[in-house]
């Protein structure tokens, strides 16, 4: 049986067309459809629902000792209340999910991907070292996130804490229209925004405040089929398509996170090894030179022969042409290199470009 958010029966009444989406119905859309949704964050503020993603509490006297080592990013390297964005990964190097940590002043929040919070939670208690308390809270929490250029504005209507002093990546335990919550800079949408993590039964309250707060500035709630694209334009990856249990952070692009000279580490030894020897694919972004939707798991070509797959694909409201992430060999992986994506037969024009697609990002 599919869960439902505190905010279910709003997104029913707000026209949303409701999908199941990593065991919960979530709004996919509402009534203007997902190009509006992607202009209304890119221009003025949109807020989501993200209740489906997984929060893992994880506290004691080990706890820092343990998360850097089931991820690999260095932990150590927060203060209190900064995030991080991070992953973890299996001994071969394989991914098994990336992750926001939180270091709160008692405990960390590990923020994982809505379909993986099962299959993460139990990693994590198998991986279980030294002296920590793990719990899996996802099922008590709303998360909410309002992103886009006046975000801060929005926000700031609902908190006493001064926003503009807040760093990108930073957080604080504070009331948000009066409702305890921890709230924090973060996005995965390449514009200004926060997120924020209440009580389940506050999250009805939550959602219509800042839809109120939010009206001066046309806010509008924005689904899944919208954070999709906005995240596409930035080349943020969406785990179960650029990246899963047989892609290594060194191949997606993520080594600015894979810290190999911190101590030992799940998946380590497999990640020196795979750079020493050279990696042989990479995830890169694209553009179709030839009009063409590049889908999931569509092969890429040069001079005839495949030399990759697509991973993510869609048309870009916001730089007006259609976009796809893929795998390619090295050294076809290189900013403008010609490829063809063979697209139900037809083999299509297509190029190789520099991320992010859309370069207007106003995050801090």
């Amino acid at each position: 049986m599919s869960k439902k958010t505190a905010i279910y029966d709003e997104h029913i009444k707000l026209g949303a067309k409701i999908v199941e989406f990593a065991g919960f119905l979530m709004p996919i859309q509402y009534k203007d459809g997902i190009f509006s949704e992607v202009k209304r964050v890119r221009q003025t503020v949109g807020l989501f629902d993200v209740s489906h993603m997984g929060e893992v509490v994880i506290k004691g006297k080990d706890a820092l000792a343990f998360i850097n080592y089931i991820t690999i990013n260095d932990v150590s390297q927060l203060d209190e209340y900064q995030v991080q964005y991070s992953a973890m990964c299996y001994e071969d190097g394989a991914i098994v999910d990336d992750l926001l940590v939180y270091r709160l002043p008692d405990r960390y929040l590990l923020v994982v991907n809505a379909s993986n919070t099962d299959k993460d939670s139990e990693w994590i208690l198998k991986n279980k070292a030294g002296e920590v308390e793990i719990s899996n809270i996802s099922d008590s929490i709303t998360q909410l996130s309002v992103q886009g250029p006046v975000a801060e504005k929005v926000v700031q209507k609902l908190t006493d804490n001064e926003l503009s002093n807040m760093q990108f990546y930073w957080s604080t335990e504070t009331k948000v229209s009066g409702i305890e919550s921890i709230l924090s800079r973060t996005g995965y949408t390449g514009e200004d925004g926060f997120e924020m993590y209440a009580k389940y039964k506050d999250g009805l309250k939550l959602w219509n405040d800042i839809l109120n707060a939010g009206e001066e500035f046309d806010i509008e709630p924005v689904g899944l089929g919208a954070r999709d694209l906005l995240r596409l334009e930035m080349k943020y990856c969406l785990y179960g398509n650029d990246i899963n249990k047989s892609t290594t952070p060194l191949e997606a692009g993520l080594s600015w996170i894979t810290k190999l000279d911190k101590e030992n580490f799940i998946g380590k030894e497999a990640l020196l090894k795979q750079k020493e020897e050279g990696i042989k694919r990479r995830l890169v972004c694209f553009e179709m030179v030839e009009k063409g939707m590049p889908r999931h798991h569509y092969e890429i070509l040069k001079d005839g022969k495949k030399i990759g797959f697509v991973t993510s694909g869609n048309f870009s409201p916001s730089v007006n042409k259609f976009i796809g992430l893929g795998y390619i060999d090295v050294p076809f992986h290189k900013s403008g290199t010609d490829i063809l994506v063979d697209i139900r037969g037809e083999k299509k024009e297509a190029v190789v470009v520099k991320p992010p697609f859309y370069k207007n990002a106003s995050h801090k």
